[in-house]
């Protein structure tokens, strides 16, 4: 997914979805720019659409989604007799292959373990997947292919893995490199640079 200057568009929504942008520097480019908004006056405020239509940007560039694909993810939410909406839509996002092995740290960036899963790096429950939104269900195991071990994407990964933190849905093992679902993404558990209810209203005009 080609998706423009990272630094530029992160700057435009104001929250540092791509790796490049969670520096310092971003951060104090930023607070700089939210004091020269604070000292002008404003008069008028940004419209219900903007600000949705903001959150719906911050959240699908963060997976680094097309449009069609993530609005198939909302759509598929609202479709869903569910009391926890948000809840159900970030639980999809966070199912997907690619976003596992992120999450595991069997790659660098999002943009990697797209890239990992495309070319048949892992395996889940021992078979070969090359799709990145596969999606995961609870006890499903995910591991590296051993004839991929030897690759140079994986030369840091002992590294990574060292003192890297999974969320508790995710059970790693760093010895023989396999990651197990063992729950769900909680939503009210994670920090996020975005609002999945506002993005859902977007979808729901």
């Amino acid at each position: 997914m080609k998706i423009g200057p990272k630094y530029k568009i992160a700057k435009r929504l104001g929250a540092p979805i791509f790796e490049k942008t969670q520096t310092q520097k971003f951060a104090l480019s930023q607070s700089k720019k939210s004091a020269r908004r604070s000292e002008r006056k404003h008069h008028s405020q940004a419209t219900s659409y903007g600000l949705q239509m903001k959150e719906k940007q911050k959240a699908r560039y963060t997976y680094l989604l097309t449009e069609k694909q993530f609005s198939k993810y909302a759509r598929q939410t609202l479709e869903k007799k569910a009391s926890n909406k948000p809840g159900l839509l970030f639980e999809l996002l966070e199912s997907r292959l690619d976003s596992v092995v992120f999450k595991s740290a069997f790659a660098p960036t999002r943009s990697a373990a797209k890239q990992i899963v495309s070319h048949g790096h892992m395996l889940v429950n021992k078979r070969r997947v090359t799709i990145p939104s596969y999606n995961l269900r609870k006890g499903d195991k995910i591991s590296l292919r051993p004839q991929s071990q030897g690759k140079g994407i994986f030369a840091k990964l002992d590294e990574r893995l060292k003192d890297h933190n999974t969320p508790n849905w995710i059970k790693c093992d760093k010895e023989k490199k396999e990651i197990e679902l063992v729950g769900k993404p909680d939503l009210s558990k994670e920090e996020n640079l975005f609002d999945l209810n506002t993005v859902l209203e977007f979808y729901n005009r």
